[in-house]
């Protein structure tokens, strides 16, 4: 009978090892599992986060396209167009008034008009040498003016008997600056001047006329 009861007991534990083992191989397997699971996954993870570089063509023109020739862009090489005669006199109002607030010499009216804008009309000698009066036709206005006097596009550098001598300053859109002489005539007086320099004939000339005794009739 013990020995009955022996052999019961040894084949019980026997029965619980192999089923501790079981279970055992059992969790390890299922943590592999979990493991390789875990692992797939962040690898998946991070194959998603790689962008896919885009493909670069290396002949620089897309295949499927239609050619196209390069535009070249064409540079102004020409001279810039002075702004109008409006523009000017507002900016030299503004460089005056900027003048007086900083208590400094303000720019003569001269600044605001172009070469072209203006006639010579008279050429006069003062105690500060050759003086010229020269008319600026957008406004119809006279000023005096002196060797040295700036205007829009050039300076007057001298004054001659019967003419102007100016320096004229072209600027391009290159940014080159080309500067010429440019002379400029005394004004002759024009058909109604010249008329009106004309002495009339005094009026008493046609009253006496008038005065005349009348011929006896036929």
């Amino acid at each position: 009978m013990v020995r009955n009861a022996n052999q019961e007991k040894t084949i019980i534990m026997k029965y619980q090892m192999k089923t501790l083992q079981s279970a055992l191989v059992l969790f390890l397997c299922a943590g592999a599992l979990a493991i390789s699971s875990a692992v797939s996954a962040k690898g998946q993870n991070s194959t998603d986060d790689v962008k896919v570089p885009a493909r670069v063509n290396s002949g620089g023109r897309d295949p499927f396209r239609r050619y196209e020739p390069p535009r070249v862009a064409v540079k102004k090489t020409g001279p810039l167009t002075p702004p109008t005669v409006q523009e000017r006199i507002q900016q030299y109002r503004a460089q005056k008034l900027a003048a007086m607030s900083a208590h400094i010499v303000a720019p003569k009216p001269t600044t605001a008009f172009l070469l072209s804008e203006i006639q010579v009309v008279g050429i006069s000698r003062s105690p500060r040498g050759y003086a010229a009066i020269v008319e600026a036709s957008p406004i119809k206005l006279a000023y005096v003016i002196y060797p040295g006097e700036r205007f829009y596009d050039g300076q007057l550098v001298a004054i001659e008997d019967n003419r102007l001598i100016f320096r004229r300053e072209v600027v391009f859109a290159d940014g080159r600056h080309e500067r010429s002489v440019e002379m400029k005539a005394l004004r002759q007086a024009s058909t109604v001047d010249a008329l009106s320099e004309v002495k009339t004939a005094p009026a008493s000339s046609g009253a006496d006329d008038d005065k005349k005794p009348a011929t006896d009739k036929p």
